[in-house]
């Protein structure tokens, strides 16, 4: 949190409270014979449905967020295709909140706005590009504080990129909460690590919880544990992850993940998003055929976004 202002909006807290999340998420069982011949159930958590524009686990990390803002302009972080900057904006437009999205790439700003950055223009947030080394450097206070003067929101409240801070990993700590004692393993697809760590700190015994990264490098593991630490002192719960379902990045879809997620929408009726949850999808098929569950297990996977129109 950065400087102070005095609110000229209504609570947040009372707002968000109106716009009735559907919470617990439900949980749906899917009968794929690639799960059952490995004598594996696959369960879904559908946090896709909590909220039509504050969609799965966007509302569990910027609600709290949004609290903590008390009203104030909320500044955070994305690229050019970023979930969390599209849920940033549909909040500050559903709860009458500024918002300003800091994009990497200064050579986006002299170009038309793709569609997921004129939706956020279009749901009222101010969008203010930097450079790729500015952007690298975003957390360091100097580099921070001069964004916030360029972008003149030196008021504001931060969001880091991906909304992963400790508010949202407590956030995230509920839906660890609702999967307890519902499964074996319980997964999710990774960008920030957010999600990940307060899932794992919810869940308690008997349920492990398992990470896959939607970008390369391997660096995940370092951020989960220190997010946890952050938000909860030390270590939480058992997780890990895997780090081979990447398909070459951040927002690569393959054709053979297209594939298969156009496959996995008719056998199922579930639409499924491709940056983050087509991976993770993919991957507990893979992990089934390794066997990786013992039979008998039962694998909950996190639906945590649709697909953008």
């Amino acid at each position: 949190m950065t400087g102070s202002d005095t609110p000229d909006t209504p609570d947040p807290r009372d707002a968000l409270a109106g716009l009735r999340p559907r919470l617990p998420s439900p949980l749906r069982e899917v009968v794929d014979g690639r799960f059952g011949r490995r004598g594996v159930r696959l369960l879904l958590k559908r946090d896709d449905l909590i909220h039509p524009e504050l969609v799965g686990n966007k509302w569990r990390k910027l609600a709290p967020n949004l609290d903590e803002a008390a009203g104030r302009t909320v500044l955070t972080f994305g690229g050019a295709y970023s979930n969390h900057l599209r849920a940033t904006a549909a909040a500050g437009r559903l709860l009458g909140l500024r918002t300003v999205g800091v994009v990497r790439g200064q050579e986006l700003a002299g170009r038309p706005l793709n569609p997921s950055l004129a939706r956020c223009a279009a749901d009222g947030m101010r969008l203010h590009f930097v450079d790729r080394s500015t952007y690298r450097r975003k957390a360091e206070p100097g580099t921070l504080a001069a964004v916030l003067r360029a972008a003149d929101a030196e008021g504001a409240y931060v969001v880091p990129e991906g909304g992963s801070n400790p508010a949202a990993v407590r956030g995230c700590r509920t839906l660890g909460e609702e999967l307890a004692g519902r499964a074996d393993v319980a997964a999710v697809a990774c960008g920030t690590g957010g999600t990940l760590a307060g899932l794992a700190a919810g869940l308690g015994g008997g349920t492990r919880a398992l990470g896959v990264p939607v970008l390369r490098g391997g660096f995940l593991a370092d951020d989960v544990r220190a997010l946890q630490r952050e938000a909860f002192g030390g270590p939480r719960g058992d997780w890990s992850l895997d780090d081979r379902f990447h398909f070459g990045g951040y927002a690569r879809v393959t054709p053979e993940l297209e594939a298969f997620a156009e496959d996995f929408e008719q056998r199922h009726g579930v639409p499924v998003e491709r940056l983050y949850v087509a991976k993770l999808l993919y991957a507990l098929v893979v992990l089934a055929e390794e066997n990786a569950f013992p039979r008998g297990s039962t694998v909950a996977a996190v639906v945590t976004g649709r697909p953008f129109p």
